[in-house]
């Protein structure tokens, strides 16, 4: 059912990742403007994407009608299968955010989505369908949920820390096309995360990873590994335009206290050895419907910090880097009792070739737990 008022004038507030996870949503890719080769190969991606995420929580893929029965002969009963339409594969950007109060009862929030900017610098067209997929999972679920009329705001473009801080990027939430009239100004934005999250404390940093087809969304550059802590894409080349971006970042994040008073600890996690695209990559996309188009040596967004928060398990990219372990240690250590899974470099590559990181096909649904208060 669909609610008046705001999650904060109700009691609710928007759980960080690290504090549990009850279930994960994912949705089919087979674009052929996106995916290549028909989206063959990050159909197995998915599959395999899946079948690592079902070891440790419930998976449920959504998939349009006329790749139901393919999915469901690839997908292992382990995944459940859910028709839903939909125009491409993104889940965290445009499924629900989903906020708790203290008895632990969910709601989700619906903001809209409109490709990473629409008509002025959206990435394809058209995002009907995608901008139904929050609403819908909400019903299928039997979920209230409160719909956010006017404003843009993708899954990834926001991180919080359960305790009343929210790290996002001003190249994307204040974006013009993401929002009309010129896009939000900050104190409009810092409105809706206290409205719709319960946040009192926004940290803002300027940009995120270099050549991010979305403007640079938080979740390539940053990850909140507990509350007062977290880690930074890092490259310590300086011919890499990346540590720029990441040096600014951390500046930021070391003169910036949180919600609770608490100067940040800040982990550096190198990134992999700089991934572009394949010539026979680009060449598999089709054409059409005027999607970002690919091109041979095209950067990917390679990093570390875009892992899979799951139920007392991280699922991390793995790049057939010598950074590999490294990565994985580190996040070991910082998750002490967490199952560290390693994603395998083809499958994560083939998610990169679309745009995107693991994390941006993955929505969490969080525990129902007793919450915490974000004040």
């Amino acid at each position: 059912m669909k609610l008046s008022g705001t999650p904060t004038q109700d009691g609710f507030r928007l759980p960080a990742e690290f504090e549990g996870q009850s279930a994960s949503y994912m949705i089919w890719p087979q674009r052929p403007d996106n995916w290549r080769d028909g989206g063959k190969p990050a159909q197995r991606a998915f599959t395999q994407i899946a079948e690592l995420l079902a070891q440790v929580e419930p998976v449920t893929m959504l998939v349009n009608q006329n790749q139901y029965a393919n999915a469901k002969s690839m997908l292992s009963d382990k995944v459940r299968l859910v028709e839903m339409s939909s125009n491409d594969a993104w889940m965290k950007d445009y499924g629900p955010f989903y906020v708790i109060n203290q008895r632990g009862d969910l709601r989700a929030v619906d903001f809209q989505f409109n490709a990473w900017g629409g008509l002025t610098d959206g990435l394809y067209f058209p995002w009907d369908l995608d901008n139904q997929i929050a609403v819908k999972v909400a019903d299928l679920n039997r979920m209230d949920y409160y719909t956010v009329a006017q404003t843009v705001l993708e899954g990834c473009a926001i991180l919080v820390d359960g305790q009343g801080t929210l790290f996002a990027t001003e190249d994307v939430v204040l974006s013009e096309g993401r929002n009309a009239n010129g896009g939000l100004t900050k104190a409009e934005a810092e409105q809706y995360f206290h409205d719709y999250f319960g946040v009192t404390k926004t940290i803002w940093l300027p940009q995120g990873y270099f050549m991010d087809e979305t403007g640079g969304d938080i979740d390539n550059l940053i990850n909140v590994v507990a509350p007062g802590e977290v880690v930074l894409t890092w490259t310590d080349d300086p011919n890499d335009p990346q540590r720029a971006i990441s040096e600014e970042a951390y500046q930021v994040l070391r003169t910036a206290t949180d919600a609770q008073g608490r100067h940040l600890k800040i982990h550096k996690l190198p990134i992999p050895q700089v991934l572009r695209l394949k010539r026979e990559e680009a060449n598999g996309v089709d054409r059409i419907n005027g999607d970002q188009p690919r091109f041979s040596g095209q950067r990917l967004t390679a990093s570390y910090v875009n892992y899979i928060t799951a139920n007392h398990a991280l699922l991390v990219p793995e790049f057939n880097d010598p950074n590999d372990l490294p990565a994985q240690r580190l996040l070991a250590k910082l998750y002490p009792g967490f199952r560290i899974i390693g994603v395998p470099s083809e499958a994560v590559h083939e998610v990169l070739t679309g745009g995107g990181g693991i994390h941006t096909i993955v929505d969490g649904v969080p525990s129902r737990q007793k919450s915490g208060d974000a004040s």
